[in-house]
């Protein structure tokens, strides 16, 4: 099946199936990576609504390809097989082969003369997929209604594109789906939750929180005042089911800036987050300091952000479902006050159309916090560009030592040839210093794609203020 390129004009429905009463999760499209943190050469994982999926380029058709992860014959993962010669996708096992639409193509034991390959069940399934605004889409439900529903893109995206500057970032995190919308919709946390990162107690205020439309694919709402007590002018609020959700802010001083969040379930209690900072600033100097600073450096501002609140909403959703889970939200949440609305509403949601992608599961044991703060496995190996800093760095290190150890062994060899002065053994003597607190420095920067802290900035004292926005 080939990736859409939604280049000609469809009819479109919105995601959730054709049931007015109940919103399906597995019929819709789900965000799961940005283009450039795929390597067309190298199979790539992904695990979405517990199916486990197998991301290829298919160079013959010069497409993306999503299949089971799984081969038909005995089993096996085709995520440990490999791209063959000829294009086809290679099962690791007994080297079945299969084209981009998962029809199987060559069985290596069978005799000549025989077809087994032709029976359907020797196909692997195919999902669809979509390239839209630097990401690929795969839709999760039946395949012919992936072309008749719409994608779920940034509107606001699509007007001037060239006009906006954007950060991007992705993480898995240990917390539910359903949990991360419902944070990422409750603005009235930031001050508190991410004081010394993004956010400052001082800002907090009175939060009143309007709905101003909603039905079964979302709603609309609006912070009038908005944040800052009102410095930065109107928010405005978008929720579209069941997967993304924007803020969207422009103030006289800053411009238009848009905070997005997907949140892309993987599995009860795990979901990728991905999102986006888009920004078109009223004048040009932000937009070019934002596109000088390097992906990989921003990636550790923003995974300080996301860990500000990761560990309480992992138990947070645990504790709410020891009290009932969302149908009981009303009584398990007390919720007096309008800054509340956008939960309240999210919540109703879920439960009027049945929406929760896991139902009748529970959570797991809650891990411990070590693992809560893990870096490298939720995203450094998946990102192209820390994956890479981190090698640099590692690779620099290295050179550190060298250099220095050069250095040092060279330093009592120019007094045996009598050739030393006061100046060489001074040059000696630094360079091992020099290149030693490089190590050092780059040794700390190095823990930070492994890693967050584990006392958040918000409870440091005098804790220093993050350049960074989540």
């Amino acid at each position: 099946m080939k990736t859409l390129e939604r280049e000609t004009e469809t009819i479109e429905q919105p995601a959730g199936g054709s049931d007015r009463d109940r919103f399906d999760p597995k019929e819709a499209w789900y965000p799961v990576y940005y283009l450039n943190d795929l390597d067309k050469s190298k199979l790539t994982t992904f695990t979405l609504l517990e199916k486990d999926l197998v991301i290829w380029w298919d160079d013959r058709d010069r497409t993306w390809r999503a299949f089971e992860d799984k081969c038909p014959h005995r089993l096996a993962p085709l995520s440990q097989g490999r791209i063959a010669e000829d294009g086809l996708l290679e099962c690791p096992y007994h080297g079945w082969a299969f084209s981009g639409s998962g029809e199987c193509d060559r069985i290596p034991q069978q005799v000549a003369g025989q077809k087994a390959e032709q029976s359907q069940r020797a196909c692997v399934r195919s999902f669809p997929t979509a390239v839209r605004q630097g990401l690929l889409f795969i839709y999760a439900g039946e395949a012919n209604n992936a072309a008749i529903t719409k994608i779920p893109i940034i509107e606001p995206l699509e007007e001037s594109p060239d006009e906006w500057v954007c950060l991007n970032m992705f993480r898995d995190l240990p917390y539910d789906a359903l949990t991360l919308l419902e944070n990422v919709l409750d603005a009235s946390h930031i001050p508190f939750t991410h004081h010394n990162t993004v956010g400052n107690r001082s800002n907090a205020a009175p939060v009143e929180l309007e709905v101003v439309e909603s039905c079964k694919h979302g709603y609309k709402g609006t912070w009038e005042e908005g944040p800052r007590r009102g410095t930065l002018g109107r928010q405005d609020t978008t929720f579209i089911a069941p997967n993304l959700m924007w803020h969207d802010l422009t103030s006289k001083q800053f411009g238009r800036t848009i905070t997005a969040v997907y949140a892309t379930p993987i599995r009860k209690g795990e979901c990728r987050l991905i999102a986006r900072f888009p920004f078109k600033f009223s004048s040009k100097l932000p937009g070019l300091f934002i596109k000088l600073t390097p992906r990989w450096y921003s990636h550790i501002g923003q995974n300080s952000v996301l860990e500000d609140d990761q560990i309480f909403l992992h138990f947070q959703e645990r504790y709410l479902e020891t009290s009932g889970g969302s149908d009981n939200v009303a009584k398990a949440f007390y919720l007096p006050t309008k800054a509340d609305r956008f939960v309240l509403e999210f919540r109703q949601w879920v439960n009027k159309y049945d929406a929760d992608p896991f139902p009748g599961q529970t959570f797991s044991h809650p891990l411990p916090i070590e693992e809560l703060l893990d870096r490298y496995h939720s995203h450094t190996e998946k990102c192209a560009s820390c994956r890479t800093a981190l090698a640099r760095i590692g690779q620099i290190r290295q050179t550190c030592i060298i250099v220095a150890a050069i250095a040092w062994s060279i330093t009592p060899l120019t007094f045996y040839f009598g050739q030393s002065s006061l100046l060489t053994a001074i040059i000696l003597t630094v360079i091992p210093l020099i290149f030693g607190g490089v190590w050092l420095g780059l040794g700390q920067l190095e823990k930070r794609f492994y890693k967050g802290q584990t006392v958040p900035p918000r409870n440091l004292a005098g804790g220093k203020k993050l350049n960074s926005r989540v």
